[in-house]
């Protein structure tokens, strides 16, 4: 399979706070980093959930973010409300970002045809929504799917009824807030790639770069970090997203890293002739007269290269110098007597 180039999507996510215009000012950042592409997530509270509290429609009271808040009301604030979709497209467009979404039911996926969608997201969570999954393939479009909750076997069912769409990335992902670096497992990713022939790539919860920048050199060809004007404002999701000049070093130095890999065969480069040059050597380190003997006194390894290599020094001791030789005259098998 030929390797992709690396994509690099944004995730706003609830990071608007509720503000269009909040929203469209992180869409102006995030073209301004060398992102690729722009990602939204399209449902509402009733769309995703129901006004229920308790049980399991309330997240555990020991969670670091969102620790007893119920299911409803995390989703009405972290929302992006459907009108604000068509602006925040258009100004992505026109910055030259690739803008698509997650949907999360039958409408949103209607919706988001409407707007001329370019891609889909499936959302971890959802990877078992193989019905949603099959109407999204049938778009045709290309399909990204996170794989993060999902077990192997669940994995399988979501990249067959993912095979309508024009092509198929799975996202090696923890569906953790923050991530542990630890649990990333990145290793995983060329498992999928094996399995199922199809790209791979990071959905990073984590915080840093570190595991961003060690998924390019494990093949990612799509990296997916949320991104907030400024953590300290606060929101949803700012405790684990990404700053619009970190995010600029994040893509730069995974770009660093991606063409660091290179070739298995490769070993001297052009770049290094001058290096190449510097190589100790043999010299002679102090004048000589003909007929003096070579000692380690008068002759020692050191740089630049144009004497014989430093192994040959004790083949050459004991030999007599042929003429008159200054100081720093490259050792050569020439300058001594036959």
């Amino acid at each position: 399979m030929t390797q992709k180039p690396l994509a690099f999507v944004a995730e706003l996510s609830g990071n608007h706070n509720g503000s269009l215009e909040k929203a469209l000012e992180i869409v102006k950042l995030v073209s301004e980093t060398g992102a690729t592409h722009l990602k939204l997530q399209t449902y509402t509270a009733d769309t995703i959930t129901l006004p229920v509290s308790g049980g399991n429609f309330e997240i555990r009271t020991d969670h670091s973010l969102w620790g007893s808040r119920r299911l409803y009301d995390l989703y009405t604030e972290a929302h992006t409300p459907w009108e604000w979709h068509d602006p925040i497209f258009e100004l992505a467009r026109e910055l030259g970002l690739e803008v698509f979404s997650t949907p999360f039911d039958e409408t949103a996926v209607e919706f988001l045809e409407n707007l001329n969608v370019e891609m889909y997201k499936i959302a971890s969570i959802e990877i078992v929504d193989t019905p949603l999954i099959k109407l999204v393939a049938s778009t045709k479009k290309p399909i990204v799917i996170s794989t993060g909750t999902a077990s192997v076997s669940e994995i399988a069912k979501a990249v067959e009824a993912a095979r309508e769409a024009s092509d198929i990335t799975l996202l090696v992902c923890t569906s953790s807030y923050p991530a542990k670096p630890e649990e990333a497992n990145l290793a995983r990713m060329d498992s999928l790639k094996n399995m199922f022939g199809v790209s791979v790539g990071l959905s990073d919860h984590t915080l840093g770069m570190g595991v961003s920048i060690a998924a390019v050199t494990l093949g990612a060809s799509m990296i997916e970090k949320h991104v907030t004007i400024s953590r300290l404002a606060g929101g949803v999701d700012s405790a684990f997203s990404m700053e619009p000049d970190e995010f600029k070093l994040l893509i730069e130095s995974c770009n660093d890293a991606s063409v660091a890999v290179g070739r298995p065969d490769a070993w001297r480069t052009e770049s290094e002739s001058d290096s190449l040059r510097l190589r100790p050597s043999l010299h002679v380190v102090r004048n000589v007269l003909a007929g003096e003997t070579v000692s380690k006194e008068n002759v020692r390894s050191v740089r630049p290269a144009g004497g014989l290599e430093p192994v040959e020094e004790e083949r050459i001791i004991g030999r007599v110098f042929a003429n008159n030789y200054e100081m720093g005259t490259p050792v050569t098998w020439e300058i001594f007597r036959k």
